[in-house]
């Protein structure tokens, strides 16, 4: 989410840096911190946005978003502005010393680059703190967490605005109609992509049958009407079976669908989560599935068919946690939240697992969102109640899992 807010940011500071805004111009924050005979010519003026990687005296090393690395060196009297998560421009930025800065802050500079375009000369730097991004962003899981539904999509009604979404409850399953209106934000995941930053904006019209989808907002009393603030959609597929093969040296592992009787090559990112089922909790989960999934986790989790992106098995069953009992089923999502992570190392030829995967492309292979080992007494339930997991990575499974909410 925030780096679409930090795009906002961005843009509006391309322009202020641009000088083509009211914010460079006159007598502006960023018009008095940049003296105006030092500015570099239009031509040769160069903006770049990335991370900090390290900081030397005067010098930053940048990963830029795009492309090799970039050496920017901070003289004079360069002022060095800081916008908090969710700011759109500059009115509220807040003046700060190169030394404020730290590894992991996201900054914009605009500067004169180097004949080689390896380094760059700072004339202005607009910064985002890590602390205050991961602060952010830890609300905002709470909040989805708290105000999230999740489901499988079964039919959207464009002239009404409505979609409706198949959840799993005390008993079973029911249906949710989700409410939208012209507020309503919209992103849908990338086809092959794992992280919620790259979820693009999105529309009504790009939701179908099958789909899942998570939404935040409000619920009625009864819990069969919800209208969303927010929404993320995507076309995910659900694996489950054996691994028949770990290559570290490329990060990725063989499972042989149990669905399909095929290998799928499965890719395993910096951002994929990977977790590791206690043994009672597998045994706990099987119980509720063979019971007819009543009383356990996943309730408001995402349905999802079984291999592919069609309709089908739905969410259902998980450990009962002692505490869905006042409001059904608890969200599967938060029972996940809490099992133990687990690394690629962790993974051995023969392990069963359940992964909830990207569509895929062209090229061939999936990348995992999440990966789920120790599941054979589930795989074991009888097949008229199968759990799928829900696609929703809070919080992401890598050091730079970033910025990825719900």
């Amino acid at each position: 989410m925030y780096f679409m807010k930090w795009a906002s940011v961005v843009i509006v500071c391309a322009l202020a840096l641009a000088g083509g805004g009211s914010i460079l111009g006159g007598g502006g924050a960023f018009g008095a911190a940049i003296p105006q005979p030092q500015q570099p010519a239009q031509n040769t003026a160069k903006q770049v946005i990335g991370t900090i990687q390290a900081i030397s005296g005067s010098t930053i090393t940048l990963k830029p978003d795009t492309g090799a690395d970039v050496s920017v060196t901070v003289q004079g009297a360069v002022r060095v502005l800081r916008v908090a998560p969710g700011q759109t421009d500059l009115k509220t930025a807040t003046p700060i010393q190169l030394s404020d800065l730290q590894v992991g802050d996201r900054i914009l500079v605009r500067g004169t680059p180097s004949a080689d375009g390896q380094s760059l000369s700072a004339t202005a730097i607009v910064a985002m703190k890590r602390s205050d991004v991961e602060a952010k962003q830890q609300q905002e899981r709470e909040d989805w967490q708290k105000r999230g539904i999740g489901g499988l999509v079964s039919a959207v009604d464009p002239s009404a605005g409505t979609i409706t979404i198949s959840v799993t409850a005390a008993g079973g399953t029911k249906n949710v109609a989700v409410h939208t209106a012209q507020a309503t934000i919209f992103r849908r995941y990338a086809p092959d992509s794992v992280q919620f930053d790259d979820a693009k904006p999105s529309s009504l019209a790009e939701i179908k049958a099958g789909d899942q989808l998570r939404a935040r907002g409000a619920r009625n009393a009864d819990g069969t009407e919800f209208t969303a603030e927010e929404i993320v959609s995507g076309a995910f597929r659900n694996i489950a079976g054996t691994i028949s093969n770990v290559d570290a040296a490329t990060n990725a592992l063989t499972v042989m669908d149990l669905a399909t009787k095929k290998p799928v090559v499965v890719k395993i990112s910096a951002q994929s989560q990977l977790l590791k089922l206690p043994p009672q909790m597998a045994q706990g989960m099987a119980m509720q599935l063979k019971g007819g999934g009543r009383g356990g986790a996943g309730g408001d989790g995402a349905g999802a068919a079984e291999s592919g992106r069609g309709g089908g098995a739905q969410a259902g069953g998980g450990a009962g946690n002692g505490r869905g009992a006042g409001r059904g089923a608890a969200d599967l999502q938060q029972v996940m939240n809490r099992i133990p992570k687990a690394t690629l190392a962790d993974m051995q030829k023969g392990d069963a697992v359940m992964i909830v995967s990207t569509e895929g492309t062209n090229s061939g292979g999936v990348t995992a969102i999440t990966l789920l080992s120790g599941v054979e007494p589930i795989l074991q339930a009888p097949s008229g109640q199968s759990m799928t997991l829900p696609p929703w990575n809070l919080g992401g499974g890598g050091e730079d899992a970033g910025e990825g909410n719900p």
